[in-house]
């Protein structure tokens, strides 16, 4: 997702659809915050962290994880627990650890990109796998990790693609890395648990700061020695923190009383996308929201007097092109989606 300049509004911002990384910390969550045991957790003593780091593993089946201040550092910290310098990552081109994640892997691991073409439905073809894994040849980087991710730009994966393209990884000797920025918002759509979704990889991100609506932090998560090197890899990007049982018990509170919820959010796109459908000005697909965003077509030249119109109403979006991106989440129900139909229905008004 590229990010447009932000509107300028003096309106306090009433409904925020920018994306589900806006959400605030609940009246619960809170309290779960202020009650947390504390500890230092670069000596691995933070209570509150080692509980979401074993109840984390255990969630997503895998047998240690590893709590880590971003999704961004934790694939960084994965990718560089995977490969050395000169090696190769096999991935989407649409992906997060390609577009989204300023080149980590290739700045500071020395670890090229091979990205492959994002199939419709947000997957990886295996057959191109097969062809983008180099021969063992002095003229090629060694190819070592295949990246996966579900959700894709809101598509929902299907768990068979995942598992498919995962084998074929494997059978050309690949470790299977999973971003899992969105990894809930898929199993919750597709009614599988995240061990289910993970069964044939390695390794995985799982973000808790989107719609899950921890104010920060991700876990990676997968074998005790990969583990026990990405630890290593943490303290070396400046990942090391303190005491942090603070954020763990937002972390901790999210997994286990937000997860169900994400189903609020994907009916309140479809609610979305089916009150924008019948706009004259507007090209939407309901059947076509699978998880939390709308992605919309809007007329040319429309898209910044629409940001400033919103904007001055106190609606926040990212809008930069003929097309842009709804984010429904924990912030935006119903009543956030009926007041910004009206308010574009009052600017091409």
């Amino acid at each position: 997702m590229h990010y447009a300049g932000r509107a300028q509004s003096n309106a306090p911002a009433r409904v925020d659809m920018r994306s589900d990384t806006v959400t605030r910390p609940t009246p619960a969550m809170l309290d779960a915050m202020m009650a947390a045991e504390v500890g230092d957790d670069v000596y691995g003593d933070d209570p509150t962290v080692n509980a979401l780091q074993e109840r984390a593993a255990k969630l997503l089946g895998k047998e240690a994880a590893l709590f880590v201040s971003s999704g961004t550092q934790s694939n960084l910290c994965g990718m560089l627990a995977h490969c050395q310098r000169g090696e190769e990552i096999l991935t989407g081109d649409e992906y997060h650890v390609f577009i989204d994640e300023a080149g980590g892997a290739s700045v500071l691991g020395g670890i090229m990109f091979a990205p492959m073409p994002t199939s419709e439905d947000g997957g990886i073809d295996p057959d191109a796998i097969s062809r983008t894994v180099k021969p063992d040849d002095e003229h090629c980087a060694v190819s070592k990790l295949l990246t996966l991710e579900n959700t894709c730009a809101g598509r929902v994966v299907p768990l068979q693609r995942i598992h498919d393209a995962a084998r074929r990884g494997r059978e050309h000797g690949l470790s299977i890395h999973f971003d899992g920025a969105r990894l809930m918002n898929a199993c919750v759509a597709l009614g599988v648990s995240p061990a289910e979704m993970l069964a044939e990889v390695d390794t995985v991100s799982l973000c808790l700061s989107k719609g899950l609506g921890a104010p920060a932090g991700s876990v990676l998560a997968g074998p005790k020695d990969f583990i026990r090197r990405a630890h290593r890899v943490r303290k070396l990007v400046g990942g090391g923190m303190r005491q942090i049982g603070g954020l763990a018990a937002a972390g901790l509170y999210a997994l286990e009383n937000h997860v169900d919820r994400l189903a609020d959010d994907h009916a309140n796109a479809r609610r979305l996308a089916e009150r924008l459908a019948p706009h004259p000005h507007l090209k939407v697909d309901p059947d076509g929201v699978q998880s939390n965003m709308v992605f919309v077509g809007i007329p040319d030249g429309a898209a910044k007097p629409m940001q400033q119109h919103l904007a001055d109403r106190g609606i926040l979006i990212n809008a930069g092109g003929p097309n842009i991106r709804l984010v429904t989440h924990l912030d935006c129900g119903a009543d956030e989606v009926d007041l910004f139909v009206e308010e574009i229905q009052s600017f091409f008004a």
